[in-house]
């Protein structure tokens, strides 16, 4: 049985087709079922006893956050998710305010920046806005920031960013580097060995919503004023930790490389059959190894309407990724696709006709 069949045997049956695995991926039987299993407990035998209970879990769901992130020793911290984790690092950051980031950094990372008092450094990208590594070395050894930030797979673009290049960098030049792996855990190799690493359930890992982890090196973390121990103890949604955790060991179960591997196979496959569909065009080369495939519409159909109609019509999902997305970088919005690892011809074949039909 291959990993797409494994994959959706796993699930119910979707309802239409799933191409946003990149805002939502589609949660396996077992995970609904943990979280589900530990309501059931907390009212069995109230919401702390249950919470004790589900501590070894949680270490495991830890444990495998510190083996994807590369970070053997790291702390590691349920969030709600990604932003909550980046304002939660950045609010308990130590003395200077600056942050070096890419010309695309995601929209809503930028305002929690800003939020938290940091100075926004851009660094060099290409034309595709993919950082320019010796470029980038030279501008931070020139003037060093308190901190790098980089997402090494953005929200509005399916470009990986060369994490494991700029984490030397990083390393020769004694600066902090943080990862938003929100895009990239459980879809590109992330184990680097940053100083931090912060990530989302519910993308490419398949956890539930509202669930997230942020993991910080156990020297920086010395360093921190940390505020998020109470977020540990007391209003914590244990179920969707445990559902996480349980996701997780999924990714492990079904080998990361395994997964990485055939997600490029489904990227290259989705931009090889969106490629001819007129008015429309991919933005990524063929061969990026990422699923997530934007298209930029050429004859002035409006992604967001294109998107409603897809569902309403269609009842197929996809993005709709507006320029608040990455606003230093974006000039128009874009549709967004993102098949996971079950991704299949007829499925793109059956999107691209549909697009055409919604896009005239």
């Amino acid at each position: 049985m291959t990993l797409a069949d494994r994959w959706r045997e796993a699930r119910v049956p979707v309802a239409g087709l799933h191409l946003d695995s990149a805002a939502c991926s589609r949660q396996s039987n077992a995970v609904i079922d943990a979280a589900a299993t530990h309501a059931r407990h907390e009212a069995e035998v109230g919401g702390y006893v249950a919470g004790e209970a589900a501590a070894p879990a949680l270490d495991a769901g830890r444990a495998a956050v510190r083996l994807l992130a590369g970070l053997p020793d790291a702390e590691v911290v349920f969030t709600t998710g990604s932003n909550h984790a980046l304002d939660l690092l950045l609010s308990s950051w130590p003395g200077p305010r600056t942050v070096a980031c890419l010309t695309g950094e995601y929209g809503p990372n930028l305002i929690i920046m800003a939020a938290n008092g940091f100075e926004v450094r851009l660094l060099p990208v290409d034309e595709t806005g993919r950082l320019r590594v010796e470029e980038a070395a030279a501008v931070l050894r020139a003037d060093p920031p308190a901190l790098v930030h980089l997402t090494v797979l953005g929200s509005h673009r399916g470009v990986v960013q060369p994490l494991a290049e700029l984490a030397a960098v990083c390393r020769e030049l004694g600066l902090p580097l943080a990862v938003d792996a929100a895009q990239g855990l459980g879809h590109v190799d992330c184990a680097v060995g940053a100083d931090v690493l912060y990530t989302s359930s519910r993308k490419w890992l398949a956890g539930p919503r509202g669930v997230g982890a942020l993991a910080v090196r156990p020297d920086l973390y010395r360093r921190l004023t940390p505020r998020w121990a109470p977020l540990e103890l007391h209003e914590a949604n244990i179920g969707s930790r445990l559902g996480f955790s349980l996701a997780l060991g999924e990714h492990l179960a079904a080998g990361p490389a395994e997964v990485r591997r055939r997600l490029a196979e489904v990227g290259a496959l989705t931009r090889s059959v969106l490629a001819e569909v007129p008015g429309w065009e991919v933005v990524e080369p063929v061969d990026e190894p990422s699923a997530i495939t934007t298209l930029r519409p050429l004859d002035g159909a409006e992604p967001t309407p294109v998107r409603a109609r897809l569902i309403a019509e269609h009842a197929i999902i996809t993005t709709a990724c507006e320029v608040v997305r990455a606003p230093n970088e974006m000039d128009r919005a874009v549709l967004r696709v993102s098949p996971h690892v079950d991704g299949a011809a007829e499925d793109l074949q059956r999107f691209a006709a549909a697009l055409v039909a919604v896009s005239s």
